[in-house]
């Protein structure tokens, strides 16, 4: 008896230790998949149990330096490392909306601020991963010219040495389409450089450019201290708010009127006058594999520091929580949703 019982006591064993590697072997495949999971847009972890918070490392596009897209940047970054202090933020400068919007689909970057314009005009067919977060403050369209300039318009630029931004940049894109809407051609109208504002803010000092587009929130430090420098002055564009909306291209309808305060720029010439021209909101742009629990808690700091960052720089004190949510033409991200309803009354 023993010996016929053998075999079958042997294949039991040996059933045994395969099924014992087999579990060893899922084990450690179950390891590796935690471990590149991890390493997606970013190693941060969400700890959403935790009374902690979010923790490890994000990245977010910001702007040129100068601008305030950089400036905003580095003040959320210190929020986040008081209120999050488990989260590390990574800035990364860049050229401006359309760049960033290619970061965030590519996995470059987690977060980025952009333009509806820019938004509405990307295209890419990684469009669709992208989700807004909130809208936050508008940007104002600037053409700064010396103060003596003989320069009154935008169609006064024909033929003239004009900082038109830098390609991949939301200055660019609006820059172009002003000029079109003033019957100026985009490509041979003008002497364009594509130059970022700090850049732009040199030459026209030196007398190297004769006027330059800026797209920015109020005040923009490189302005602000080109004015300090030198003398000069800001060329109203009110009147092209309806022949851009006319063009009716993707994102014409994302522009409005608007009004640069006479207190924008105190040195600005003539000194305390409001000026007319062309607005269009930022968005904080995101990607919807980005874990809700993240971006539930960046949103929380997103409204929480409005009044801490707009102390230093203005235009954060417009981020609203009842405007927040008009994030058109990107649908909101479901972290985002969940803050919202969390706080409507």
């Amino acid at each position: 008896m023993a010996a016929a019982n053998l075999p079958s006591r042997a294949r039991a064993a040996a059933g045994a230790a395969a099924r014992a590697a087999l579990r060893g072997r899922l084990l450690r495949l179950a390891a590796v998949l935690l471990l590149v999971a991890g390493g997606l847009g970013g190693w941060w972890v969400s700890s959403a149990r935790s009374s902690a918070g979010p923790h490890g490392r994000v990245a977010f596009a910001t702007g040129v330096t100068g601008g305030v897209y950089d400036r905003y940047g580095v003040l959320l970054r210190d929020y986040l490392g008081q209120h999050l202090p488990g989260l590390r933020v990574q800035l990364d400068n860049s050229v401006g909306s359309m760049d960033n919007l290619e970061r965030l689909v590519s996995g470059r970057d987690d977060f980025a601020v952009a333009t509806a314009d820019a938004v509405a005009t990307f295209a890419s067919p990684d469009k669709p991963k992208l989700r807004a977060i909130a809208r936050l403050y508008d940007d104002y369209i600037q053409l700064v010219v010396p103060a003596e300039s003989p320069v009154r318009s935008v169609a006064d630029l024909r033929g003239l040495r004009v900082g038109v931004g830098p390609d991949k940049s939301g200055v660019n894109l609006v820059t172009r389409r002003l000029l079109e809407a003033a019957g100026v051609d985009p490509d041979h109208g003008v002497r364009g450089s594509a130059t970022n504002v700090t850049e732009s803010a040199d030459k026209l000092q030196k007398g190297e450019l004769d006027a330059f587009f800026w797209s920015g929130g109020l005040p923009t430090a490189a302005l602000s201290d080109l004015s300090a420098r030198t003398p000069i002055r800001i060329v109203p564009m009110g009147e092209l708010s309806d022949p851009l909306h006319q063009l009716a291209g993707p994102g014409m309808d994302a522009y409005r009127a608007a009004t640069i305060p006479a207190d924008a720029y105190p040195d600005v010439e003539p000194e305390r006058t409001a000026v007319p021209t062309v607005a269009v909101p930022n968005l904080l742009v995101t990607r919807a594999d980005v874990d809700p629990a993240l971006v539930e808690a960046l949103t929380r700091a997103v409204i929480d520091s409005r009044d801490d960052i707009g102390r230093k720089v203005h235009a954060a004190q417009l981020v609203d929580l009842r405007t927040a949510v008009y994030t058109d033409p990107l649908p909101l991200h479901d972290g985002a949703k969940r803050y919202y309803l969390s706080v409507k009354p």
